[in-house]
């Protein structure tokens, strides 16, 4: 009996060693060009740039939405957001339990936990900041960061008006928390703990940095390294994505100096493309370059969803790799899913594919016939087929376009005359896949703080009837 027992222990030990840790690093806003492995000759990314030399750099690897919440709720639940109507930005309000992920949706953590990971989060939420969305009810054994959709990098100030809580404090699990000195370096080097701290066990660690989302700011002495570049706004966003690089390099170094590098599957991509100025926004750019590509954050055309996308897994990946055909943010959670052994089967159906055998060369071609995008509810929209052929309404031209990406990757050239068919045929595929989706079911945060100001403003007591307040039971205003 003994025997049996200490047998079925080590049985237990080999699998847990089987299985590989997991990494997801996610950039937020953060441009095409901005890496060394996609073409930057201005921004240093040594660190970056070795985990795409170890691994596999997919040259269409392209983000589930162009903006930050919607495509954070289809990493993280492995399907399009647009099944349960999450495709606009929530409001940060601790007190609403309607704005945030759905809490019928099943986030890929918690099929990790259910196979024997530790799952840790830290940084960027912004899938809902009431109880009921908080990370550690949906998947995270551990969560250090903030639940909204940004924050100061270098300061808390709790004196100021709350809004998207910039200056609100973390949380550490389900307490307050601090930083100190620069946000960024703070989590990698909260990162690098849960690496050591877990390191004898298979976990799974999704590292969503702020950076370089705005606000546009950096340390003086990183900034100063970059003092070459004329451009001011360019000169801060390059030091913000060199102290990133920075930390993923920390990160990478825990895992060699514990001897887990090899069986750790790690993926880097951004949340979007970086956001760009144009005439009717001359301010809105943070910096970032998106070429050889057109538009940027909140566009569908390429600038807006194609993306720095990299996988890396020594023992598994052989290094040096280009992958040629389109993949999105949703295979990741697939993959991830696969890979550890977990269960897919229960809950909402996952989609995405899994990556492994397409980087592994088992699988032959493109993982999926065509991926889908979809805004305002339909109104814009866009099909990529595998062999790069697109079709798009951007909201920017309010118009059907169709481009072939391998000869025109920056859509300058609009073929649809030429090509009636072929857009009929994409568009009924689009179809079809919108059929099972659902209406936004979330008031976008700008228009969510404009009525809720309103309500309070109305809500003044000395105004409570002009405004039209009935209340049910006699009340004295005093």
């Amino acid at each position: 009996m003994k025997k049996w027992i200490v047998l079925m222990g080590l049985v237990a030990v080999t699998a847990a060693a089987d299985k590989p840790n997991i990494i997801v690093i996610m950039a937020d806003d953060m441009g095409f060009e901005d890496t060394g492995f996609t073409g930057s000759k201005d921004i240093l990314t040594p660190h970056l740039d070795n985990i795409a030399d170890s691994g596999v750099v997919f040259k269409q690897g392209y983000a589930n939405h162009p903006f930050c919440g919607p495509s954070r709720a289809a990493l993280l639940s492995g399907r399009y957001q647009h099944r349960f109507g999450f495709e606009t930005n929530p409001a940060y309000d601790p007190s609403n339990p309607i704005m945030g992920i759905d809490p019928g949706e099943v986030l890929f953590p918690e099929r990790l936990q259910k196979a024997g990971y530790v799952t840790g989060g830290i940084g960027k939420w912004h899938l809902g900041a009431a109880d009921a969305f908080h990370p550690n009810k949906r998947g995270f054994d551990y969560f250090y960061g903030f639940l909204g959709g940004g924050h100061d990098y270098f300061r808390i100030d709790l004196s100021q008006p709350v809004k998207e809580a910039y200056l609100q404090g973390l949380v550490r699990n389900k307490r307050p928390a601090d930083f100190e000195g620069y946000l960024t370096t703070a989590l990698s080097r909260d990162a690098v703990s849960f690496v050591e701290t877990n390191k004898d066990k298979p976990f799974f660690l999704y590292l969503a940095y702020n950076c370089p989302h705005a606000p546009q700011q950096a340390p003086e002495e990183d900034v100063a390294r970059y003092s070459h570049i004329e451009d001011k706004k360019r000169r801060v966003y390059c030091a913000m994505v060199d102290v990133m690089d920075r930390g993923i390099g920390e990160v990478v170094d825990a895992l060699k100096q514990n001897g887990i590098y090899e069986n750790t599957l790690i993926f880097f991509l951004s949340d979007n493309g970086g956001p760009q100025s144009s005439p009717k926004q001359p301010g809105k750019g943070n910096g970032s370059s998106n070429a050889p590509f057109r538009g940027g954050k909140g566009n569908l055309y390429d600038g807006g969803v194609h993306v720095p996308f990299i996988a890396s897994w020594p023992a598994k990946i052989k290094g040096g790799q280009v992958f040629e055909y389109p993949v999105q943010s949703l295979d990741i959670a697939r993959t991830a899913v696969a890979v550890a052994g977990a269960d897919a089967s229960y809950g909402p159906a996952m989609e995405g594919v899994n990556l492994i055998p397409f980087v592994t060369g088992k699988n032959k071609g493109a993982p999926a016939e065509a991926i889908f995008w979809r805004g305002g509810d339909g109104a814009n929209w866009s099909v990529l087929a595998s062999d790069g052929t697109k079709h798009l309404v951007d909201h920017d031209t309010k118009k059907p376009e169709l481009y072939f990406l391998p000869d025109d990757v920056s859509e300058a050239n609009d073929i649809l005359s030429k090509q009636p068919e072929r857009a009929k045929e994409l568009y009924a595929q689009w179809k079809k896949w919108d059929a099972d989706n659902v209406p936004c079911r979330l008031m976008g945060y700008k228009a969510y703080h404009k009525n809720r100001d309103q309500f309070f403003a109305e809500a003044i007591p000395g105004d409570a009837k002009k405004a039209g307040y009935r209340p049910k039971v006699k009340a004295t205003f005093k």
